[in-house]
């Protein structure tokens, strides 16, 4: 077993995982993992620049981390930044900050680079084992897999079976989505119009349309849904009082239920959506823009559920350092 730490920082969120790892059985021990809204890609899409207000918050949200790895004595440090500060003008910043804080210098990947830890990550398991499609036995997952990660600035599809076959990366996210075409005025629309929610929709589709030129999202049989948008449609779905990861990780979540979760979300104010139990406040605003990339795929695709997995590109960067 190697003890590593990985450290996913996103457009919305920073994230850090603490495991211990070993690459010849494929275990991973999960010690701690936890997950702060930071909004580092706050304005970057009108700006290009990172904001000196999301740097710090990022940069509080580092301290935290470094604390909990020193503690648990991790041996190896992989830091990975995503959509948010490989687009930014300032990302100089960024990079000294987090060295100065954590020794180890983000590394500011690419979507293709993102789309293999996030596939790594979500399919370790499912590649090998055939868990069943439902608690009580069944049909075991269909290969070839399309995983979908909805990140804040940009999503990533990858079809493979143990392997990637094809990745593409577009920017399509839900924080991105919001800013552009949800607010007004900086203000979040509560609730958008019909309107705001077809130009949401017309960016989707435009962007699927990308992504079919180089991915053939039509051969995928099994569809994997990463990160918080598509989590939270799951715990939505399930009706859980409160955030449970082991409730959400591996559950099928229908396409009815997708569709309705969306209609809601898109349709509810800004207090009804923070009413949801397991809703994270830093979501508030941007879950219906996610739910309905989430919506867009599925129609796609002509998915009848999507596999909920809450191991992702933090797993996949953990196993790349170990």
């Amino acid at each position: 077993m190697t003890r590593v730490a990985a450290v996913d920082c996103g457009t919305n969120s920073i994230r850090l995982l603490v495991a211990d790892c070993d690459p010849a059985t494929g275990e991973l021990v999960e010690l701690d993992r936890r997950m702060t809204v930071v909004r580092l890609g706050q304005g970057v899409d009108k700006t290009g620049r990172l904001a000196p207000e999301a740097l710090e918050r990022t940069f509080a949200a580092c301290r935290a981390y470094a604390a909990v790895i020193k503690e648990l004595g991790a041996e190896k440090i992989r830091f990975v930044a995503t959509s948010a500060s490989r687009d930014a003008e300032n990302r100089a910043d960024f990079v000294q900050g987090v060295f100065d804080i954590l020794g180890v210098e983000p590394e500011v990947i690419s979507g293709d680079q993102e789309a293999e830890f996030s596939f790594t990550g979500a399919t370790k398991e499912l590649a090998a084992h055939d868990l069943p499609r439902t608690a009580s036995g069944g049909t075991p997952m269909e290969r070839p897999f399309l995983v979908v990660d909805i990140g804040g600035g940009s999503t990533e599809f990858v079809v493979g079976e143990e392997h990637v076959r094809a990745a593409r990366s577009v920017d399509v996210g839900c924080v991105r989505m919001t800013e552009r075409h949800l607010m007004v005025d900086g203000v979040v629309s509560d609730p958008p119009s019909a309107a705001q929610v077809a130009a949401v929709r017309a960016d989707i589709e435009a962007a699927l349309d990308l992504v079919e030129q180089t991915v053939p999202l039509a051969q995928a049989r099994t569809l994997v849904g990463l990160a918080g948008s598509v989590t939270t449609v799951a715990g939505i779905a399930l009706g859980l009082p409160e955030y449970t990861s082991s409730a959400i990780h591996h559950s099928r979540i229908g396409y009815e239920q997708v569709r309705e979760i969306s209609e809601r979300m898109l349709t509810s104010t800004h207090a009804e959506r923070a009413a949801i139990p397991v809703m994270h406040p830093g979501r508030v605003d941007v879950i219906g823009a996610g739910a309905l990339v989430l919506l867009a795929i599925m129609e796609r695709i002509g998915a009848a559920e999507v596999v909920v997995s809450e191991h992702d590109i933090l797993d996949g960067i953990a196993w790349s350092a170990a």
